[in-house]
């Protein structure tokens, strides 16, 4: 479980959050709406060890109990899926896949492990190709596998799905949630468009401009 406790961000004398309190469950998504400006990006800075120095944070974010706030980003085994796919362009998909599995596995086993979840994904012919050959759907799912092959125990959602189609949009969206459930990550979204929240079956919290 992935707990916010009193939670207060704030930039000089401007709050945008202030005792905020969340909890989100294994394999459970919680959305935070709202208009651009309003801090959505900002929380997720926040929660990923990455938040800017210009801003001002108390209160605790908990994984399983463990306090995360004195760790760095690379401490935190979170997982982060962007509206961009931000794959690497000079690396083939599976080169890229490969980056991202932990150092623990070593040798053939990366490559193969790799390959297997491509292929699980239907994605076994798009293994040597760079990711300009992909379709905007493709690039969605290979960042996601990317991002569930680096193990993490996290996941933040940022808008993912702003860039895509409106019926690719339903097929990726479905997609991410079974993998979420699948791998029972606790996750948060932050989004501006409510047919993200519901296609998520998420909770969600509202946030406004002030």
């Amino acid at each position: 479980m992935l707990t916010l406790s009193n939670v207060t961000i704030q930039l000089a004398e401007k709050y945008l959050f202030q005792d905020f309190n969340a909890s989100i469950q294994a394999g459970e998504v919680l959305s935070i709406m709202g208009p651009s400006g309003c801090g959505k990006s900002t929380l997720l800075d926040y929660l990923s060890g990455s938040l800017s120095p210009a801003f001002q944070s108390s209160g605790k974010l908990l994984l399983h109990d463990k306090e995360l706030n004195m760790l760095p980003i690379e401490k935190r085994r979170v997982g982060i899926l962007y509206q961009e796919s931000l794959l690497f362009p000079h690396l083939t998909n599976l080169e890229n896949l490969i980056f991202a599995i932990p150092e623990t596995i070593t040798g053939k086993q990366r490559q193969e492990l790799a390959l297997h979840k491509l292929s699980e994904f239907n994605l076994a012919d798009k293994a040597h190709s760079l990711p300009n050959a992909l379709s905007g759907g493709q690039k969605a799912r290979i960042a996601l596998l990317r991002t569930l092959l680096s193990e993490p125990q996290y996941l933040l959602l940022d808008e993912p799905f702003g860039k895509l189609d409106a019926t690719l949009r339903g097929n990726v969206r479905e997609f991410v949630l079974e993998q979420i459930q699948t791998t029972q990550l606790p996750t948060l979204l932050v989004t501006h468009d409510a047919e993200d929240t519901d296609a998520m079956g998420s909770n969600t919290i509202h946030l406004s401009l002030t």
